[in-house]
């Protein structure tokens, strides 16, 4: 058996108002539930972006909540967002106007364009070509 794909993505963010400012704001994604400061999640295309306060996710859900296990990390995560080269180049242009800072924006040696920014946690986000992995 092989998993199918992947459904969902977690990053942490101790500011969940910076973190869905960013996301939903500048990034665009669809709020689909936030429950306070444990956690923010976003659609992203037929996937889901999760956004945990890392503190907040470590601690027990109180009684008789869904029996989720604790979720948590420490230090910055990375997620990579699938786009096209033309959506590269309006990304970049879209994420320059927000005052984002572009941290890296290269050609892959086996094909396909990559460009890396950081969300106000800290978190290293990248756009890039799915020819880089030989993917469609």
């Amino acid at each position: 058996m092989t998993p199918r794909g992947i459904l969902e993505t977690v990053l942490y963010a101790e500011d969940l108002d910076a973190a869905e400012a960013f996301y939903g704001g500048v990034l665009g994604l669809q709020r689909v539930s936030r429950n306070g400061d444990r956690h923010v999640f976003f659609r992203c295309g037929d996937q889901m972006l999760l956004i945990f306060d890392p503190r907040a996710s470590a601690a027990p859900l109180p009684e008789g909540s869904l029996p989720v296990p604790r979720h948590g990390a420490d230090g910055p995560g990375h997620a990579c967002f699938r786009a096209s080269a033309e959506e590269i180049a309006d990304w970049r242009a879209h994420l320059e106007t927000q005052g984002v800072t572009i941290e890296s924006d290269f050609e892959w040696p086996q094909g396909g364009r990559s460009i890396y920014f950081r969300d106000p946690a800290g978190n290293s986000l990248e756009f890039a070509e799915p020819r880089m992995w030989g993917l469609q």
